[in-house]
Formats: C-alpha cells, sequence, structure tokens
C-alpha cells in the first residue's frame, strides 16, 4: 500500500508516542525522514535516532526526549501538504512561537530550519513547524 504523504505519517507517529509517553517510536525509513530526524535532534526536540536495517526498507529508531514527565515537543503541525504546497521567500519565512519552535524548511540547498534559511538567504517549501 502506497502512501502519498510520508511526513505526515512520521508526524503523526512522533505525536502519538509523545501523548502516550513512549520512549521510542519507529517509523519505516528513507533519507527525507533522515533528515528530519538530524534537524530534531540538532534542535534539542529529540534525544537520538538510529537506522535499524530491516528486510524490506528499513526502521528509524527515535529517542523521544523528556524533561521529568512533560515531552520537549509540545505540538507538530504539518504546513505544506500534497494538496496544498506552501512556498515562502526568505523574507516570509515564518517564526513559531516568536522563535521559540522550529520551522522545518525545503530549500535547494537541503532541508534547514527557518533560521538556517535566513541565514543563508534561501527560501523553499515550508513542511512544518514543532514547538
Amino acid at each position: 500500500m502506497s502512501m502519498s504523504d510520508p511526513i505526515a505519517d512520521y508526524l503523526t507517529r512522533v505525536r502519538n508516542a509523545v501523548r502516550a509517553r513512549h520512549k521510542k517510536v519507529d517509523v519505516p525509513a528513507s533519507s527525507l525522514k533522515k533528515e528530519i530526524s538530524r534537524i530534531l535532534m540538532e534542535q534539542k526536540f529529540i534525544t537520538n535516532f538510529t537506522t535499524v536495517d530491516d528486510k524490506k526498507q528499513g526502521v528509524i529508531r527515535i529517542q523521544l526526549k523528556y524533561n521529568d514527565t512533560r515531552s520537549v515537543i509540545n505540538g507538530l503541525r504539518r504546513i505544506s501538504r500534497p494538496g496544498i504546497r506552501s512556498y515562502q521567500n526568505v523574507g516570509e519565512l515564518p517564526r513559531v512561537n516568536n522563535g521559540l519552535g522550529v520551522a522545518v524548511v525545503s530549500t535547494s540547498k537541503g532541508l534547514m530550519t527557518d533560521k538556517q534559511a535566513r541565514k543563508e538567504n534561501v527560501g523553499g517549501e515550508v513542511l512544518f513547524y514543532v514547538w
């Protein structure tokens, strides 16, 4: 069965694991999902991620981060969807929760946060917000 929006599936799995207070979550692997996990780890939203080779596709095992009993991830919101794409110029890139959150942007220079995109002076497709 093919999936029409793998990024939304990734975000939903992480969101459900956070709500259920799981320590880790497994998602099907792809290079885009590895880059998203790398950004979440650099921004300190997750502690670590590893790639586990499976028979077919492989799995990314994400270690979620908690402060006492509260999750570091308070919210995830998909912005650009397959039906409605959201492209922004560098001057129009959003600030999530006045800089406390991060917008992940797909640019011509690769996947990066909104802050990195402003620094590189590139715009692109705003994939999702995390705060």
